[in-house]
């Protein structure tokens, strides 16, 4: 069995890491760079960071939060949030992430995946999707605007798209599971997964350690990535790995 990541993701908002339930509702709960540091000791396989109100083109402070993050950990990291083009990913890389993360940019503009993924690599390049299930139950459509704004594309053939495009991975969050603490979107992740065969990195509704067996025991993804349960200090990485080695599931 291959192993799979346990990832906490940091949603940033004004140079503070913040959380919400269901994407409102945002509250404050610290730094970035001092709770990147904290998960890479805690044994974090990789960090996420999620810059969630990036309408400015002014990228100067998450740069300069890439830059102090970069010295601080040793593990990889990815950035997300208002990336828009081949030089906002080169900024990003080169200010020390590891991977850049497209989500409403891509959605505008599909072909800066190809670019991205041509320039430096597919590895470095994740497709970020935020999907909610359509009201008649048929699928989910996905949301850009940091899920304001529904674009009624289809989620499993975007995923699709953007795999042929050149996207390395999958950063797949359920806006109806956003931080209800009710356990990962199990459906969606699994159609997800059966559309791509890249890695699928399943986002949102994680509240306890059995959240973490059920989408990662069979392939429903390769990662479990979650937020409220490590900032306010409910369970630690080393807690979730511990539990899944005795489950028989082999973490990094």
């Amino acid at each position: 069995m291959l192993t799979k990541r346990i990832i906490p993701c940091l949603d940033v908002r004004d140079g503070k890491v913040v959380k919400g339930i269901n994407f409102v509702g945002i509250k404050e709960v610290g730094d970035p760079v001092e709770l990147a540091a904290e998960y890479d000791r805690q044994g974090a396989d990789e960090l996420i960071f999620l810059d969630i109100t990036a309408t400015s083109d002014d990228r100067n402070t998450m740069v300069d939060m890439v830059e102090r993050t970069a010295k601080q950990v040793f593990i990889p990291f990815t950035v997300g949030g208002g990336i828009r083009s081949i030089e906002d990913i080169r900024k990003m890389l080169l200010a020390g992430a590891d991977k850049v993360s497209l989500n409403s940019s891509a959605l505008k503009n599909p072909d800066l995946i190809r670019q991205g993924a041509e320039m430096f690599g597919s590895q470095c390049i994740v497709l970020a999707v935020d999907a909610k299930k359509r009201e008649d139950g048929t699928g989910w459509d996905a949301y850009l605007a940091g899920g304001r704004i529904n674009t009624h594309k289809d989620v499993i053939e975007w995923v699709k798209e953007a795999e042929k495009l050149g996207a390395g991975e999958i950063l797949l969050t359920s806006m109806d599971a956003d931080g209800t603490l009710q356990g990962f979107d199990l459906e969606l992740t699994q159609a997800v997964r059966n559309a791509v065969n890249v890695p699928v990195i399943a986002s949102g509704g994680c509240g306890k350690l059995e959240d973490f067996y059920d989408v990662l025991k069979e392939d429903t993804a390769d990662a479990a990535l979650a937020a409220s349960l490590f900032h306010y200090g409910t369970l630690s990485v080393g807690e979730v790995k511990d539990y899944l080695k005795e489950k028989g599931i082999h973490a990094r």
